[in-house]
């Protein structure tokens, strides 16, 4: 039986959505046919825009960047955590990464489903659900080294700020101290994964996962690569990810 290819990559196109503060992507045109003999494009963005994978370094300037990293990090066979269905800015369980840690072999890159691709391109997909520093913990702890998600991140995104400063202030000041959330922007579970020993790797902004879940629940192999753009002591970068399914 011939596989299947599934890109998984989110295409770069100027505008695209971004983490809060990273650098805005643009794509124009630097040569055409009509003036150069040639069609070159023109391209800003940041080591974390679109479908990327993220280095220990991305977290801490002591641990490994992208370039020290073996390339087995970025391939292997996928174990699934169908998450869909949770609410907005939900927490993730180790409990619930459970039956999928539980089939995971060594090598395995586990996928966190969430259907939140399906809010790319709108305010919403910053509401995507997150890990909680134990749940990471036990994916570390179950041998796994590569995770993927289909959301911007695998913690807590701050929400937008007010656009009035006097909303924004209250809001501040109803919040709870005691609140069991973590505070947004801590990047607790991807300190938690990427400082794992031997060095971790983390895909965000992967497409629609549920091809990958049909195909393991019809009993297909499913494998997944994120190979990174070969950037210098870098943080990050852009990657073409990509499942083979069977």
């Amino acid at each position: 039986m011939t596989a299947t290819l599934i890109d998984l990559t989110h295409p770069v196109t100027t505008g695209m959505p971004v983490y809060p503060g990273d650098p805005e992507v643009v794509v124009r045109p630097a040569l055409t046919t009509a003036a150069d003999g040639v069609n070159v494009l023109a391209l800003h963005l940041g080591s974390q825009s679109g479908t990327h994978v993220d280095a220990p370094y991305h977290v801490d300037v002591t641990w490994p960047t992208l370039d020290g990293l073996p390339l087995t990090l970025f391939t292997g066979p996928a174990v699934l955590a169908d998450l869909r269905g949770l609410e907005p800015r939900s927490a993730v369980t180790a409990a619930q990464l459970a039956p999928a840690l539980a089939g995971a072999a060594e090598g395995s890159v586990l996928l966190l489903a969430t259907g939140w691709a399906r809010h790319w391109g709108t305010d919403h997909y910053l509401a995507h659900p997150y890990l909680t520093p134990e749940a990471a913990g036990a994916v570390v702890a179950a041998g796994i080294r590569s995770v993927g998600v289909d959301a911007l991140s695998i913690d807590l995104t701050p929400e937008p700020a007010p656009a009035d400063p006097a909303v924004a202030a209250l809001l501040d000041s109803l919040s709870d101290e005691h609140d069991p959330a973590p505070e947004p922007g801590s990047l607790a579970a991807h300190r938690a994964l990427l400082g794992a020993p031997g060095g971790a790797v983390v895909c965000e902004n992967l497409t629609d996962l549920t091809p990958l879940l049909e195909a393991r629940d019809a009993g297909l192999p499913v494998a997944v690569s994120f190979f990174p753009i070969r950037l210098t002591a870098a943080d990050g970068a852009p990657v073409r990810a990509v499942a083979r399914l069977g």
